[in-house]
Parts: C-alpha cells; structure tokens; sequence
C-alpha cells in the first residue's frame, strides 16, 4: 500500500489523476446521452466526493464549470445509511440547495473499499423538459416552485444495482419527452459508474486510509493556494451592483450587490442590498449557506485567472464566506420559482467580477456579456410526435482586458457550454438556419475591445412552434467597461413574420411561431479594457477588414481614420485623436445605466433595502414595485432616503394589512 501523499508535487499528481476519473465520468455522459442539451451544449457536470459530500475533483475543460465546489452534503445523509450498489437522485431545489433547478437532475453514488466508504461518484444534467408549465419547464412567467415541473426529493434511485422502476415511472409520466429523459438519466448511470471504477483503481492500489488522507491534502493545497492569491489582493472594502434588465416580464430592473471585504488572506461576499425574493422564477435557491457553489462560481474563475496552477475542488473556497440575506434573489424561500436562477447567477458572477476589478483594474478583465439565451424548440415532427431539442445557446462576447481583447461570442460565464452544430438541429426539428455568426460592432470599444456577440436567424418550417429562450438580458443596461474602455452593445430579440413585418421580443422567453416566421437573436458584446483611443491602429484596420467594426465606427470610436484602399491615414488619425481627454471612473456603463442610477443610486438602494428588510417575505417584490412606481426614474430629490421612506409609510397606511417582517 502506498502511503497518503504530502509532498506538493504528488499532491498535484493526485489531483490530476482525481480529475482524469472525472473527466472520464464526462466522456462517458457524453458519448451516451440522448439530449443535444447533454451531448452537444454539454449542460451537465460529474465529480468526486468526499464521503461528508465536498467536490475534490471535476473536469476543466468540458461541462458547466459553475459546480466546482458543490457541496452535497445536505444530501449526504440518508436514513440507513448506504450499501454497495446504491445510486441515489434529486432535483428539488428545496432539498438542501443542491439541486438549483428543476431541469437538473443530480445523482451520487458511493464507493466502497474494503466495507469503507471512501467516496461519491456524482454528478448531474440539464434535463431538456421536465414537464410543468410550459415546454423546457423554465419561464420568467413563473411564479411558484410547482409550476416547474416533477420535484423528486433524495430519493433511492438504485440498490444493489437494480433500478427504481417504479421512480422512472412517475418521472416518464410528468415529462413531455420521456425517451429522452430516460436515455440521458441511463447515461449518467453509467457515468458515474465509471467514475466509481476509475476512483477505485486509484483507492486499491493506495489503501483506505491513504487515499482519505490524500484527498484531505489537495483540499488543505487548494486552499493554502488561494490564501496566497487573497494575502496579494490590498485590503479593503469594495462594493459592486448588477442589474438584470427586469424581476418579472416587463418589470423593473433587478439589483444584485455584492460588498467584499478582503482582509488579510480572507474574503466575505455581502450580497446585502440585492432585490428582494421576486414572483418571478429568477430566484436563486442558495438555502443561504455561506459556500453555495452558485454564490462563489465568480471568486472561482477571478482565483483561476489570478493562478492559473489552483487546484479546482471545494478547498479553495474555504477562502471565503458568502452572506445571502433570507428572502432575496440570492437566497429565496419556498415555494418561490427557480427555474431561471441562471439568469441571476451570472449576474452573481460578474457582479463577484466587478468587485475585484475595483480592487484590481489592472489584472482583472472588463464585464464579459454575461447573456446567454439558451435556446429551445419544441415543435411536431413528420409523424405528428411531439419533438423537442435545444439549438443554442446564443452567447455574447468576453469582455476586454490588459492581456487583449476579449474573445468573441464566448464571454457569457456559462463554463464550456457548447453551441450545438447547425446540422444537427435541422435533422431533429423543422427547422431551416438562415444566418448563424457573430454581430458586427458590438464589442465595446477599448485599448482592448469587447467581445463580439453571436447571432442566430433560423425560419420554422412547422405549425404549433414554440420557442423557449432562456436568460434574455442585456438588452437594455450593457456589458461595462473597464480603466477607461466603453460598455459593449446591447442584445436584441424578434419575431419576423413571412410578410416581413418585424417584431422585437425585447427579453420574452416564451415565443409562439407559425410556418415562416423567422426568429432573430443578436447577442450583446463584452465591455472594453483601457482607452479606446490608445488603441494600436493597426488592430482597428484589421477589425474594419474582417467586417467586426465599421469604418465610421473606427473614426467614431477610436479615432482611425482608414483612407479609399482601407489603409490607417496617419495624419488625419493623428488628428483625430488630438485633444481627447482621457475616460473618467473604474467602470464606465452605458447610457441606459447610467441613467437609472441617476435615480436609484446607493442612498436610496440602501433605504429600499431597510423597508424591505422589514417587510415580510411575501409582500417584498410587490412593495418593491409600488415604491419604484411612485418615484419614477429621472426623480430628483434633496433628501432621497427620506423619499423612499416616506412612500414606504404612505403604502402602509393604504395597505394596513401589509405583514412586517421580524
């Protein structure tokens, strides 16, 4: 037997082949499933478990990156404990937070040696549609947790290696696809499987204990690692706010805050001052722990991008302590809808990447788009049987940064979700693809640009069409830039009817399409790095040149001026750029922005935040909206504190049955 390995080179070699058996579970999930949404977007993740339920090893280049450090542990523990054999499942999001959405189904699997259970193989999937209200199961419309589709709480899927029929069955009952369903949960079976195999393989040849002790030392490596990226980082306060175009359909905008203190080789993550619970399914089930894999998912790729030799697992977010107030978007109760928590979620992400960007401008990159439509169509096939598959998802660009420009139509922060290949979608659907590319301009300007987002066009060729689009943002606050570069554009969305009518669908999610419509989505761009002015020439012929800016935009915007044949005129640019003065502020956001916060700026978020804090749970987003509608934006005031105060008393005294919170 070998023993448990200490040294950081070996710790390193253990990790590494921890991470080759996950990265063989994604392979197997892959390679088997039935979903586009597993095989092609690779929607899915798969890891190795501590046996109290912590992630010390998942895959890095593949899957959704989002659940480095889940931890399964409200899961774990189930009466009678486990055997060899078991396979247990879930998908409430209620059950502990591990579960974030309906749609993901999440199983684990122990590993026995020797009558020890020295790990989990887990892992979960998108599901397609797991039935509910509308197709795909996930809608803004939503409002409660019921309309999402089938809740299965902790739940013996396998023991002793024979399947729960009877749970499959329920499950194919509420599903509108059920092959698919069961073709996709069949090839998770195997993967973790396989990850049991590979683990084990790895356990033998060690020992028990050894192996424990291991996994205990790249956990303790990963977090001495991300000690070291924090101790660099200058102490200090750094307050950062996120807006979703809107909490409901048609709404008003949505805040996520984020206050970090950075203290020595510590972090806390204040997200005090984010929007109330909404009635819409934007929430995040977070059941408030101070490690939730969805609230440090941004700290995981700033730490990443800081050292790029940091171990992924659960041990490096030791670092850090989130506090998710009750009853907020980041910390929603039952029976609030969920469904679109990703939404919100990224703008957690980019909001954690805004708050180190003020503490860091010079290492850390502008806002990447961060909206990413995840595009689904259900429809009827030749035979008249319902048919169902995803073709996005539609992306945005990655924002700009010291290092260069931001990468085009794949700056969304959804880990390695994959496009699906356009063949593929028009062989499962009726479907004809008329554009699919990248937009033009949007990236915002900057020593480093922004970004490009993607767009995709495609006519339906069938009756009775519907399109599910989730995560529509962006498509009026933008992508910010950052140490002087310019916000990224906005998306747009619409509906072209065979006459040639258009129709913008702004961030509706939910689209009804008949034979010859055409659907249009354009994705926004990244946010720019630096002043676009101090932008090499060069660099501005050749995005003229490869049809991403526009020659007026190049004058307009950087100051190049590109003479007949398309060459830099040296004289009239440097003409042109005479005489600027230098952009203002860390962050710089777009118009649309900056005018709401001309309004809704700190002092009267934060008495918002007050009245709602006393408020109870289930009149916040209501009372939220009556204060926002008797304000109204472009509202100037002496005393704005004292105005949201004041509205707040007047509702109470219309409404003395408004319940207070404690």
């Amino acid at each position: 037997m070998r023993p448990a390995v200490t040294d950081r080179t070996e710790l390193q070699v253990f990790s590494n082949y921890c991470t080759a058996a996950a990265d063989a579970m994604g392979y197997t999930l892959m390679r088997t499933a039935h979903s586009t949404f597993v095989k092609e977007t690779e929607d899915f993740s798969c890891g190795l478990l501590t046996p109290q339920g912590l992630t010390f090893a998942s895959p890095r280049g593949f899957g959704a990156t989002w659940f480095i450090g889940l931890d399964y542990g409200p899961v774990i523990d189930q009466p009678g404990g486990y055997r060899d054999g078991d396979i247990w499942i879930t998908n409430d999001p209620y059950a502990g937070g591990v579960a974030t959405h309906t749609p993901d189904f999440h199983i684990w699997k122990p590993v026995f040696l020797d009558g020890d259970l020295i790990c989990f193989a887990a892992g979960h999937i998108h599901n397609t549609d797991v039935g509910g209200a509308v197709p795909a199961s996930l809608s803004r419309t939503l409002t409660e947790i019921q309309q999402e589709g089938i809740r299965v709480p902790p739940t013996r899927l396998m023991r002793d290696g024979e399947l729960n029929t009877e749970l499959l069955r329920i499950i194919e009952n509420n599903v509108r696809v059920p092959s698919q369903n069961r073709g996709d949960l069949l090839a998770q079976i195997a993967s973790v499987n396989v990850g049991a195999r590979k683990v084990l393989d790895l356990a033998e040849r060690m020992g028990a204990e050894a192996f424990g002790r291991s996994v205990e030392g790249i956990l303790d490596y990963a977090h001495e690692q991300a000690r070291a990226i924090v101790a660099a980082i200058p102490d200090g306060d750094y307050f950062h706010t996120e807006f979703a175009d809107e909490d409901a359909p048609g709404g008003d905008p949505c805040r996520v805050a984020l206050t970090l203190k950075v203290r020595g080789d510590t972090l806390e993550m204040d997200f005090t001052g984010s929007d109330p619970q909404l009635s819409s399914s934007l929430n995040m089930p977070t059941a408030g722990r101070e490690r939730h894999a969805l609230a440090m998912t941004g700290l995981g790729y700033v730490l990443y991008s800081l050292d790029r030799n940091l171990l992924l697992n659960a041990g490096a977010l030791k670092v850090a302590r989130a506090i998710l107030p009750e009853g907020t978007v980041v910390n929603a109760t039952f029976p609030a809808a969920v469904g679109m928590r990703s939404l919100i979620c990224k703008h957690v992400q980019v909001v954690t990447l805004g708050a180190f960007a003020r503490a860091l401008p010079d290492r850390m990159c502008a806002a990447p788009a961060g909206s990413q439509s995840l595009v689904n169509v259900r429809s009827a096939g030749a035979d008249g049987r319902t048919v169902m598959a995803s073709v996005g998802p539609v992306g945005g660009g990655a924002g700009g940064s010291r290092a260069g420009d931001g990468d085009d139509g794949s700056g969304s922060v959804s880990g390695f979700l994959k496009n699906t290949p356009l063949e593929f979608s028009e062989t499962e659907l009726p479907v004809r693809f008329l554009r699919y590319g990248l937009v033009p301009g949007s990236g915002g300007p900057g020593r480093y640009r922004g970004g490009v987002g993607m767009e995709m066009a495609f006519e339906v060729l069938a009756p009775q069409t519907m399109v599910t689009a989730r995560n529509r943002d962006h498509s009026r606050f933008a992508a910010w830039g950052l140490a002087g570069g310019a916000a990224g554009a906005v998306s747009t969305f619409s509906r072209i009817r065979p006459d040639g009518t258009e129709i913008e669908l702004a961030n509706s999610d939910i689209v009804h399409l008949d034979p010859g419509d055409v659907l249009r989505l354009r994705g926004p761009g990244g946010g720019g790095w630096g002043d676009p002015f101090e932008r090499d020439p060069e660099r501005v012929r050749r995005d003229v040149a490869d049809r991403l800016l526009s020659a007026d935009a190049a004058r307009t915007q950087y100051g190049v001026v590109l003479d007949a044949e398309g060459a830099v005129d040296a004289a009239a640019t440097t003409t042109e750029r005479a005489g600027r003065t230098r952009p203002e502020g860390v962050v710089s956001h777009n118009a649309a922005q900056r005018a709401f916060e001309s309004t809704w700026n700190p002092e009267r978020y934060a008495a918002l935040t007050e009245v709602l804090r006393q408020t109870a749970v289930p009149w916040r987003h209501w009372v939220k909206r009556e204060i926002f509608a008797a304000i109204g934006e472009g509202r100037e005031g002496a005393d704005p504190a004292a105005e949201v105060f004041g509205t707040f008393e007047a509702i109470r005294a219309r409404f003395p049955h408004l319940a207070v919170g404690a």
